[in-house]
């Protein structure tokens, strides 16, 4: 098979396995809202500032160390496996042990039982990853879809029994327990892979060398992300960030959803063609493109549907919510670029420099959103999410393109396509809410979305389809003979 049919193979099982995940979490996230109470989800959102943390350090980047190597046999597998034992085994002792003083820090007995629970994770993450891995560098994304939904079902349905006998919180924590041991029993089932215990001083420097930068990335990274939660949670405590991560993880769905899919396998991509660098410029133009065709309308949507979005799916105790969805939504073109500068960088071995970015990023999103936060609550929080976005996608994007040759036209000719059509569906969506009664979008929130939605949807199909954009005539064009509309 080509490398283009392996992408496009791979990116189509991963949207596969991650719209359907999506999907199920959505669906399951729905019920769940409905029996627990956002203080709930604040205790579990409050550990995982924490454990997230943490579980990046305990990885140590060498999973994707082993996915980017041109070369990885069975003895690195088992060394890094060995490595990341050692180290969940660390952690979770260091959490056992700090669960009493974390309680304590946050005015709470509930999370030293929380936390210890939670921690039993990283015992398990090695068995898991090592697989996880090995299916990645094969681009086996088949399989790895397939288990992530089987899981997904599986967790989501065992989450909400647990909420609904009263379990508050630990219906969250048990469930992703009992997602790690069924991922593994699965992965165990379709990869050739048993991990043994081995201890080599060179494999685990030569992988570790990228590893240390991956983890690095991946720390600076996830500060950013955690540290309006983790503001909110400590001055306005677990109500304030539950109701906020509901609306800032909504957000992030388009990312999760098609941008996470197609890194994975772009990125792989990449790392084969490290030495092509007009390879990789045509990768990297190529996935902004799509990105800002296929995600764009998805964050114009949930921008523009924010509260009649709230009200209907999640009820009027979540309504708080529906500021910090619209406000990191308005960032969606800023991510459809930077996200693929990220895939660059990682692909070519440069990630000391992406580093330094999050760490700015991170310092600037602290601050603002705390300022944010004492002036204007949870929605000057999510100003400071978008804040850190704008700064971190224009420099991100210089570094990627000093990878290969490069002219700012270049990045024009790639959104052109994509914009184009969203300007379509923002024409759309502003004459329908002119045309619609002003009050639905209140006492009507389900007709307002059917209706303004429905209409902007058709339209940007329409126009995807059938308009004679040649920079995305081979994906119309695809399209139209999957839905027969043309030989």
């Amino acid at each position: 098979m080509s490398t283009s049919n392996s992408i496009r193979n791979g990116i189509k099982w991963l949207i596969t396995g991650s719209l359907g995940g999506q999907v199920l979490q959505f669906a399951f996230g729905i019920a769940l809202a409905r029996l627990l109470v956002p203080e709930d989800f604040g205790f579990i959102v409050t550990i995982q500032i924490f454990t997230g943390f943490v579980g990046l350090i305990s990885g140590g980047g060498m999973g994707q160390a082993l996915v980017q190597s041109k070369e990885a046999g069975a003895r690195d597998f088992d060394v890094v496996f060995t490595a990341q034992l050692l180290i969940g085994i660390l952690i979770f002792a260091g959490f056992y042990l700090a669960a009493p003083w974390f309680a304590r820090s946050f005015g709470d007995p509930l999370y030293a039982d929380l936390i210890r629970v939670s921690a039993i994770s990283f015992l398990l993450r090695p068995f898991v990853n090592t697989r996880a891995s090995a299916l990645h560098r094969d681009m086996r994304f088949k399989e790895r879809s397939v288990i992530g939904l089987a899981v997904a079902v599986l967790t989501g349905l065992a989450s909400i029994a647990l909420a609904m006998v009263g379990a508050g919180p630990w219906s969250l924590i048990l469930s992703g327990i009992l997602g790690s041991l069924i991922t593994l029993a699965m992965l165990d089932r379709v990869s050739d892979r048993r991990p043994q215990l081995c201890l080599d001083l060179e494999v685990a420097r030569r992988f570790g060398a990228y590893g240390v930068k991956v983890s690095l990335n991946d720390l600076a990274a996830y500060f950013t992300k955690q540290a309006s939660n983790a503001i909110i949670s400590r001055v306005a405590g677990p109500s304030a960030v539950g109701l906020f991560n509901k609306g800032e993880s909504l957000a992030w769905l388009p990312f999760s959803t098609v941008s996470g899919a197609v890194y994975d396998a772009v990125f792989r991509a990449m790392a084969k063609a490290q030495d092509r660098p007009d390879e990789v410029k045509y990768l990297f133009y190529r996935m902004i493109g799509l990105m800002v065709v296929y995600t764009l309308p998805i964050y114009i949507g949930l921008a523009w549907m924010a509260e009649p979005f709230m009200l209907f799916v999640y009820g009027e105790k979540w309504l708080p919510s529906a500021d910090p969805l619209r406000i990191v939504s308005l960032a969606g073109l800023l991510i459809c670029i930077g996200h693929p500068c990220g895939a660059v960088l990682a692909a070519m071995n440069r990630l000391g420099r992406e580093v330094w970015i999050h760490i700015a990023q991170g310092v600037l999103v602290s601050v603002a959103c705390y300022y944010g936060l004492k002036h204007w609550g949870i929605s000057g929080a999510a100003w400071g999410v978008f804040a850190g976005i704008a700064f971190s996608t224009p420099v991100m994007y210089f570094l990627a393109t000093r990878c290969f040759p490069s002219r700012i036209g270049d990045l024009g000719r790639a959104l052109a396509p994509g914009v184009g059509l969203n300007l379509i569906l923002l024409a759309v969506l502003a004459l329908a809410d002119a045309a619609l009664p002003a009050d639905w979008r209140d006492l009507r929130p389900a007709l307002y979305m059917l209706i303004a939605g429905g209409s902007a949807a058709v339209a940007y199909t329409a126009a995807f389809l059938f308009l004679p954009l040649a920079a995305i005539s081979d994906e119309s064009l695809r399209w139209r003979r999957t839905l027969r509309l043309a030989r």
